[in-house]
C-alpha cells in the first residue's frame, strides 16, 4: 500500500470510484455518471495551491482517493478547504478512509495557507459522520432538504475543523 499524488493516469480508476457512488449512493448528490472528459477540470483544478490529490495505491490498483478542494470560488474562503475521501466500494471497511484521513490533515496541519476543513456529508451518512467526529470535526450546521435524490430529499450536515 502506498499513498501517493495523483497523476493523470489515475484519473479513469478514480472516475470509477465517483461513478459508483454517483450510481448507488448518497455520498454525492450527483445524478449522472460523468465522463473522463467531463471529470477532467476538477482533476486539473487539484495538486496546486492548497488542494491536494492523492491515490491509495494496493498493489499497483487506485482503490482509492482523498483530496482537499476549493470550498467556495470566493478569495475570503481561500484558506477554507472542503475534505473529500472516496473508497472503491469492494474496498470499504478495511480502514482505508481512516488511513486517508489521518493523511490528509496531517498534510492540512504541515500547510499555513489554510486554516479549516469543511466536510459536506448526506446526514444519513453515519459512518462518514463518525469518521469526522473521531478526527476531531465538529458539527457546524444541518441544511433541510438540500438535495433530491433517488426519489426524495435530503439533508445535509456541515463538519469542520480548525487546523492551525
Amino acid at each position: 500500500m502506498i499513498i501517493r499524488t495523483a497523476t493523470i493516469n489515475d484519473l479513469p480508476a478514480m472516475l470509477e470510484i465517483y461513478n459508483h457512488a454517483i450510481k448507488n449512493t448518497l455520498v454525492t448528490f450527483a445524478i449522472d455518471e460523468m465522463s473522463l472528459e467531463e471529470r477532467l477540470p476538477w482533476f486539473e483544478e487539484h495538486n496546486k495551491d492548497n488542494h491536494p490529490l492523492y491515490v491509495y495505491d494496493k498493489d499497483g490498483e487506485v482503490v482509492a482517493y482523498v483530496c482537499l478542494s476549493t470550498y467556495r470560488n470566493m478569495q475570503a474562503y481561500n484558506s477554507t478547504v472542503e475534505l473529500s475521501v472516496y473508497v472503491h466500494h469492494e474496498h470499504q471497511g478495511m480502514g482505508i478512509g481512516n488511513t486517508l484521513m489521518e493523511f490528509i490533515l496531517d498534510i492540512a496541519r504541515k500547510d499555513p495557507t489554510i486554516h479549516m476543513v469543511i466536510s459536506v456529508i448526506t446526514s444519513s451518512n453515519e459512518r462518514s459522520i463518525k469518521m469526522h467526529e473521531k478526527f476531531g470535526f465538529e458539527f457546524s450546521g444541518r441544511i433541510r432538504e438540500a438535495g433530491f435524490k433517488f426519489g426524495k430529499y435530503h439533508d445535509i450536515v456541515n463538519f469542520c475543523l480548525i487546523v492551525d
